[in-house]
This record gives structure tokens, C-alpha cells and sequence, in this order.
């Protein structure tokens, strides 16, 4: 950080409290719809649902535009940025009181959300005031503006009777845009502006600390402290009206006396951050947030004792004197914790105060919106209203756990280095697990241990992939059974839920892609397959209850992407461990049985969802409309346990490579390369059909074929894909991916023909037969085609990197493919999974439009003959000039 010290005290003063004061009034309109909500449900004949989404918005878009906000600051400085926010988001507010409709007032909250950015704004603009020696207390005095959320509880009320919703909107609107003007004229630029502008960082090098752990650890701090704080503030006021039968104006009385200290005593956080230290002010913190939390969770319980003389009963609960006092002493330890996080931020990231914070602070909001809905998910599905205070009890325990593991690491290289580190060592690769003479062109080396090794990883990664495709694909079966257990949702929104997995999956791939050579292998492989228990444990409870918001299964669906992400990093780390003469197996191999997981999920969730054998565990089942019985949240629970083992075996079983390591800078050349984005087409015809497929299958046999139930046999397609991925990684690199490829194609173009002319009789069992023959070709050929085409992938990459950096060294032009290669590889599998939502889209709008399907399948042989075009012209023919077997096509 640039030092301060030559910043008078008026000046910065000056800056604090003018910051402080415009985060108070931004803080004040980011929860203005906790008033304004009120009359405007019942104007617009709002549902509770509707409602809490419109609530929730600005929430949402305040916490995720604060990593983008905080990469702005870093870049051009607090006052312009802060200026311009303020402008920005009280246009937002005015522009709200035009809205004549529910998606009008949605749209506005997303506007009105940018308000709550405004934190990350102020944090970056007034840490660069002041030296490390007083920025704790200088942020704890800023962080107070969350009192802003008082002012809005008690002024707006009494406006919102005076002028109604609009003319409060209109009021709230002219103060924070007089307030953005004046802070563009009175406000200073800050102290490092002039080094900002003298060594601009590029976006590469601001963007390197998200690859560190640290930064998602103090996120997790972050999630707790404030997330908790806003989730509690909320759900308060409905717990003492619930639990304790208080009224109204009672309930708001003492969860304000939990809120406006827990705004204030920041202040003192952040003094005691700097005098005593934010590492022990965080101790302080999470032992006591866990004693409380532990205490807040223990539900009012009956005991009956055998006694001598007869049965003794007596009871424990908590009075609410006592749950009074807890809820005040966690809000005091969580506001000193608010302090201590950004306490840490500025002096491990001097230059990223903005996007590290942001992040921070983005994780933090996302806690405000995520808990309450999992608090009401829990009270639904568990039947405990002190299910809220279990949850928090996991997440601080969880906090501690890591905060006093990376310490205790930090004090074990002090000691056995004699040095002093303020580096906390985020569950840094131990050296065993790291391969740092990795050699695997090498026919000796390979032989003598590199094959064991690589083997290893393989068959380790193959079962991780197989339950991140099961978990990605789990909620096309569940969606399926939602109408039958009580859930009313439409047609439309059931289709939505269908593909939004495909979707996020898609785009996460994009990421994941890169985070191999950035993280490590074994790391990621780890990390990522662990990320799955999110949506397969919270998959379990929401189904549990029809009355679960539509949000909240859209949230889920999305999280489920996770497990489609999970493929793009399994491909890249894979590559890295084998020669270019065994990679199209090795890659067909582990994408082949990880694809497996589409139809073990759909040959066991089916299963387990009929089944009470595990209601020990899981819980009691849904009745059925026919009568029966079903257990839904065995979908997601039955994964649990596997994920876990899993994710053990990777983080111990698992190696990194050394020479993997690169920037995202050095891996974004292949945006630059023509055959990055070729392959894509050409993946995206063959992986991209499967999965698409895979999606559609089901229920497009079903509205084909309503007399036949389809389900039975929908596992046979994915598997037919799956096995043929495998087998046939040796048979491309045996002939050449090229010609497989080639010859793939043409044969999809059959089976799409056969499905058209079968679509035609579709009243008969004959008819179904082969429409069914038909897609099980498609299936055959599209995972043979999965392994081809990523067998081509690093022979492209061997001959064009030498032809393009010819200044290289032999083994710097290897090591350059190999990177290209991944990164390839792992880009185009994001792209060709976009299949999984537009194929499924693709058969809903065209039975919408047409009442067929003809128009969807006769665009997907367009497709196929545009694919077999570009691998003739660019692979295959005479004069191509590759190698893709022994025989060169030059």
C-alpha cells in the first residue's frame, strides 16, 4: 500500500466521513424494499413468493456487482467510481416509479441493488487514506454505515404513509443523487491515484489473487459474519412472532436490539483490529459465535426419566431472556468479526484492496440472500425452527476449522525455518504431491514410473467425473416427479428447471477450463468434486416440501451446473499425464465412464426415489396424486457419501505437475488459434449431441409416444454413448481421429433420418422401436465421436505450435502443446455442453410452433453435414497436412 503517512488528519477525516456517509445513505436505499414492499404487494396483488423475490433482488445484484465495482476502484479510484454509482443507482430508484408491472419492479431492483455496492467502493477509496496501523479502526467506522438500514426502518414508514411508495422512491431518489454530486466535489482523490496511473496493473495480473485460497477463506469469514447478520436480521422478527408469540411491534423492538449493535460495535472492531490484531479479534469472534450458536440451536426438548419410583419428566428450553441476550452477544462478536475481515484484506492485498474485497463482500451478500431461504427450506423439511441456528453453528465451526488450520501451518514453517511470515499457507501442496520431473514422451521414464502414476490419477479421476455427470443430470429425473408429488408448477417452469442445469453447466466449463494449470490437478480435482455436495445435500431438503419457492429450485438447478463444470478440468488435468501416443484412450477412457454417471443416474435415482429402505436417514417420503409413495430427496442424499469418499481420494490420492502450471494470460492464446474454435463446431456435434440427447430424450419420447413408459429404457442411450466413448479411444488412435470423425458424422445424419421417418407412425410400438434403434445410432456415434475428436485435439496443437513459435526450444514447443491442448480441450467441452440446453429447447419450440418435432431434427442434420464439411476440408483431405494416425494426410 502507499504510504499514508503524509496525508494530514483534516484530510483524512475529511474522507472518512464523507465516505461513511454516503455508504449510509447507499446502505438506506439497498434495503429500501423492505418498506416499500409492503404497499407495493398490494398494489400489484403480489404473492408471498413474488414478493420475497422482489425483496431478495437487490440483495443479489448488490452483493455480485461488488466484485466487478471493486476491480473498477482499483483501476480509476474511489470518488469517480463512488460518484457515479450513486448517480447510477438513484436513477434506478426514480426510474422505479414508472414501473405498471411485476417485471418492471423487478427489473428496477436489479438497478436498485447497485446501491449495495457501494461498500466495496468505500472500502477500497478510504483504506487508501490511512496506514495499516489505523485502517482497522478507519474501515470500522465506514463499515457502520450498515446503520443506514436503521434510518430506512424508521424514516421510511413515515414517509410511505405521507407520500406512498412512489413519492418515498421519488424522495430517496433526489438525496442520493445530491449526494453523488456533492461527492464528486467535495471528495478528494485518494493518495494512491497517482500511483495508479503511473503503473497500470493489467487486468491479468489484478485478477491473480482470486487463485488464492486465502481470498475464498476470508470469504467464508465473510459469509458468516455478514451474511449471517442480514440473514438473521431478516428472519428474526418472524422467528419471536413464531417461537415466542410476540407481536409485531414487540418482535421488530428486540431483533433491533440484535441489528443496530451489531451495526455499531464495528467501530470497535475495527480499533481492536488494530491494536490487538485481526487474526486474534476473529478468534474471539468464532468461539463465541459457536458457543451462542450452539446454545441458540438446542430446541426446547422433553425428558422422561424410569426414576424409582416411577417416571420423572422435565424439560429443557430456551427462555426468552436468554435467547434475548445470545442473539445480542452474537450480533456484538459478528460486528467486531465484520471489521477484522477487511481489517486483513488491506494488509495482504495492498494493491487489490477493490477486487479482493469485492469478492469478500460479494460472498458475504450472497450469504444475506442464500440463508434465509435455506432458513424457511430447513423449518419446511426439518419441522425444528432452531434448524436456522444449526445451520449457522455448521457454517462458524466450519470458519474456525480453517482459520486455525492455515495458522497452525503458517506457525510450522516459522518454527522450522526460523523466519517470521505474515503468509498464512492456504492448504498448499505438500511436496510429496507434487511432480516436479514429469516426462511422459520419455519411453523410459514412462516405463519406470510415469505409467503408474498417470494410472493412478486416471483411475481416480473416472469416478469423480462419473458423480459430477450424476449430479448434473439428476434434476432432469427429479423434474420429472415434482407434478406428482404436490409441486404446482407449470409446464413452462418445469422446462425451464429441465435446462438450466445444461446451461450454467455450459458456462462454468468456460472457467474450469483454466483452472487446472492455475490451482493444480489434484487440487481442483478435489475442490470441484467436493462442490457438488452443495446442490446433492440442498436437492435432498427442497423436495421434501411442495411449498418450496420456484426460486429456490431454479438456484438449485443452476447450482447443479457444478457437476457439468466438473468435465472441462477433469479433461484439461488428465491430458497433462500422458503421452500424445496413449492420450485419445486415456481421454476416452475417463470421459467415457465419467459420461457413465447419465446412466447410473438414470438406472438408480428412479430406484432409490421408490425405496423407503433409507428413510432411517433421509426421512419420511411424499405422498403421490395416485396414492403412493415417493422418497425425492434420495436423489440427492444417495450421492452424498460417494462425493465424499471421492473428493478424499483426490485431495490425497492425486498428484500436481509442475510443469502444468501457467497464467490464464499464457492459456488464453488458444482465443488466437483458428483450430480452438473449429474444434469446437466439431465437439459440439459430437458431445454436445450426446448430452443434448441424453436431456431430451426422455421427455420427447414421452410426448411422442405418451402410451409408452420411456423412463425404463432412457439409461440404455447414455450408456451405449458412455461404453463407446471408452472402447473406442484405442480405435482413433489406431486409425486417426480424422477418419473416425468423418465417418461419425455421416452416420449421425443416418440416425437423425431414421428418427424422422419413425417420428411418422408415432401411435405404434413398431413406430417406437425404431425411432428408439434410431437414437440409440446416435448414441453409438456420438461417443465414438467424443473420443475422436479429442484425439485430434493435441495432434492439431504438436504440429501448430512449432509452426507458430518456431524462436521455442523442442521441449518449450512440448510443453507450450501440451498446455494449448488442455486448455483446448477443456474450452470446447464449455461450448459443446451448451448442447445440453439448446437441444432440449430446441424439440420445445419446435413441437410449440410446428406440433412436431421435423423442424428441430431437420436443423440438426444442417448441423451434421456442416460438420462433416469442415473435418474433410480442414482434416482429412489431401493437402490438410496432419498426422492423425500413421498415415499423414499431406
Amino acid at each position: 500500500m502507499a504510504s499514508s503517512s503524509g496525508v494530514s488528519q483534516p484530510r483524512q477525516r475529511r474522507a472518512l466521513g464523507i465516505s461513511t456517509f454516503a455508504f449510509t445513505l447507499c446502505f438506506a436505499v439497498w434495503t429500501l424494499f423492505s418498506i416499500l414492499g409492503i404497499q407495493i404487494k398490494d398494489e400489484f396483488g403480489l404473492s408471498d413468493t413474488q414478493l420475497g423475490l422482489l425483496m431478495a433482488t437487490p440483495v443479489l445484484t448488490g452483493s455480485i456487482s461488488r466484485l466487478f465495482l471493486g476491480v473498477l476502484t482499483d483501476r480509476y479510484g474511489g470518488r469517480w467510481v463512488f460518484s457515479l454509482l450513486m448517480l447510477c443507482s438513484a436513477a434506478c430508484v426514480y426510474l422505479l416509479t414508472f414501473a405498471n408491472s411485476y417485471l418492471m419492479l423487478l427489473a428496477g431492483a436489479l438497478g436498485v441493488g447497485l446501491a449495495g455496492g457501494s461498500f466495496i467502493v468505500g472500502v477500497a477509496y478510504t483504506s487508501a487514506w490511512y496506514d495499516k496501523q489505523h485502517q482497522g479502526t478507519a474501515l470500522g467506522i465506514f463499515g457502520a454505515g450498515n446503520v443506514g438500514a436503521a434510518v430506512t426502518n424508521f424514516g421510511a414508514p413515515l414517509l410511505l404513509l405521507a407520500l406512498g411508495w412512489q413519492g418515498t422512491a421519488m424522495v430517496y431518489a433526489s438525496v442520493l443523487a445530491i449526494m453523488g454530486i456533492t461527492f464528486l466535489l467535495v471528495a478528494e482523490t485518494d493518495p494512491q491515484a497517482a500511483q495508479r496511473k503511473a503503473a497500470a496493473i493489467p487486468l491479468t495480473q489484478q485478477l491473480a489473487p482470486l487463485s488464492d485460497l486465502r481470498v475464498w477463506r476470508f470469504s467464508l469469514y465473510y459469509f458468516f459474519v455478514f451474511g449471517g447478520f442480514v440473514a438473521l436480521a431478516l428472519w428474526l422478527p418472524h422467528y419471536l412472532i413464531e417461537v415466542y408469540g410476540l407481536g409485531l411491534a414487540a418482535a421488530g423492538f428486540v431483533a433491533a436490539l440484535y441489528t443496530i449493535p451489531a451495526s455499531l460495535f464495528r467501530i470497535l472492531g475495527g480499533w481492536l483490529s488494530d491494536r490487538y490484531g485481526a487474526r486474534k479479534v476473529m478468534y474471539w469472534t468464532f468461539i463465541a459465535s459457536t458457543l451462542c450458536c450452539f446454545l441458540l440451536s438446542y430446541p426446547p426438548t422433553q425428558y422422561v426419566v424410569n426414576g424409582v419410583k416411577g417416571p420423572l419428566s422435565f424439560s429443557l428450553s430456551m427462555p426468552l431472556a436468554g435467547f434475548v441476550l445470545l442473539t445480542m452477544v452474537l450480533g456484538f462478536f459478528m460486528s467486531l468479526g465484520k471489521a477484522a475481515v477487511f481489517k486483513h484484506i488491506p494488509v495482504y492485498y495492498p494493491s487489490n484492496v477493490g477486487l479482493v474485497g469485492g469478492v469478500v463482500g460479494m460472498v458475504g451478500g450472497l450469504g444475506g440472500f442464500f440463508l434465509p431461504l435455506t432458513f424457511g427450506m430447513l423449518n419446511d423439511v426439518i419441522g425444528i425452527w432452531q434448524s436456522s441456528f444449526m445451520l449457522l453453528f455448521v457454517v462458524v465451526a466450519a470458519a474456525l476449522g480453517w482459520m486455525h488450520y492455515a495458522i497452525r501451518r503458517a506457525e510450522h514453517i516459522e518454527i522450522r525455518e526460523n523466519r517470521t511470515t505474515t503468509d498464512l499457507p492456504e492448504l498448499t501442496t505438500p511436496s510429496r504431491f507434487v511432480l516436479k520431473d514429469w516426462r511422459p514422451e520419455d519411453p523410459a521414464f514412462w516405463e519406470q514410473s510415469g505409467q503408474r502414476i498417470a494410472r493412478r490419477n486416471l483411475w481416480i479421476s473416472i469416478p469423480c467425473l462419473l458423480l459430477a455427470f450424476s449430479v448434473w443430470m439428476v434434476w432432469s429425473v427429479v423434474v420429472a416427479k415434482l407434478p406428482a408429488t404436490g409441486f404446482t408448477y407449470t409446464s413452462n417452469q418445469l422446462f425451464w428447471l429441465a435446462a438450466l442445469p445444461g446451461l450454467s453447466g455450459a458456462t462454468l466449463r468456460a472457467f474450469y477450463s483454466f483452472m487446472v494449470p492455475i490451482f493444480g490437478g489434484r487440487r481442483f480435482t478435489a475442490i470441484s468434486t467436493a462442490s457438488l455436495l452443495l446442490p446433492a445435500v440442498w436437492i435432498g431438503f427442497a423436495v421434501q416440501n411442495p411449498e418450496t419457492p420456484y426460486l429456490v429450485m431454479v438456484i438449485l438447478a443452476l447450482l447443479c451446473g457444478f457437476g457439468g463444470g466438473n468435465f472441462a478440468s477433469s479433461m484439461a488435468n488428465i491430458s497433462f499425464f500422458f503421452p500424445a501416443r496413449e492420450k485419445g484412450k486415456a481421454l476416452a477412457m475417463n470421459a467415457g465412464l465419467g459420461n457413465l454417471g447419465v446412466s447410473v443416474m438414470q438406472f438408480l435415482v428412479p430406484l432409490v426415489i421408490a425405496t423407503g429402505a433409507f428413510a432411517f436417514a433421509t426421512g419420511s417420503g411424499q405422498p403421490t396424486n395416485d396414492g403412493g409413495e415417493l422418497w425425492l430427496q434420495n436423489a440427492g442424499f444417495i450421492w452424498a457419501p460417494f462425493i465424499a469418499i471421492a473428493t478424499i481420494a483426490a485431495w490425497f490420492g492425486m498428484n500436481d505437475i509442475a510443469s502444468a502450471k501457467s497464467s490464464f494470460k499464457e492459456q488464453a492464446v488458444i482465443f488466437k488459434r483458428k483450430h480452438n474454435w473449429l474444434m469446437c463446431v466439431l465437439y459440439t456435434g459430437t458431445f454436445g449431441s450426446f448430452i443434448g440427447f441424453s436431456a431430451a430424450f426422455p421427455l420427447l419420447s414421452h410426448t411422442q409416444f405418451p402410451e409408452i413408459d420411456a423412463l425404463k429404457f432412457a439409461f440404455l442411450g447414455p450408456l451405449v454413448g458412455a461404453l463407446s466413448r471408452a472402447w473406442s479411444g484405442g480405435l482413433a488412435d489406431r486409425l486417426g481421429g480424422a477418419k473416425v470423425t468423418l465417418g461419425v458424422f455421416l452416420v449421425m445424419i443416418v440416425g437423425v433420418l431414421g428418427v424422422l421417418l419413425f417420428l411418422g407412425g408415432s401411435g405404434s410400438t413398431f413406430a417406437f422401436a425404431g425411432f428408439f434403434a434410431s437414437f440409440l445410432l446416435l448414441f453409438l456415434a456420438s461417443g465414438i465421436g467424443n473420443a475422436s475428436t479429442n484425439q485430434m485435439i493435441p495432434v492439431i496443437f504438436r504440429r501448430e505450435v512449432p509452426r507458430l513459435m518456431p524462436e521455442l526450444t523442442a521441449d518449450e514447443q512440448t510443453i507450450h502443446a501440451a498446455r494449448e491442448s488442455a486448455a483446448t480441450i477443456g474450452f470446447t467441452s464449455a461450448i459443446a455442453a451448451y448442447g445440453a440446453f439448446f437441444i432440449p429447447k430446441a424439440f420445445g419450440t419446435s413441437i410449440d410452433l410446428t406440433g412436431s418435432a421435423t423442424a428441430a431434427l431437420t436443423g440438426f442434420i444442417v448441423f451434421y453435414v456442416i460438420c462433416t464439411a469442415l473435418t474433410w476440408f480442414y482434416y482429412y483431405r489431401k493437402g490438410a497436412g496432419f498426422t492423425f494416425s500413421g498415415v499423414k494426410t499431406a
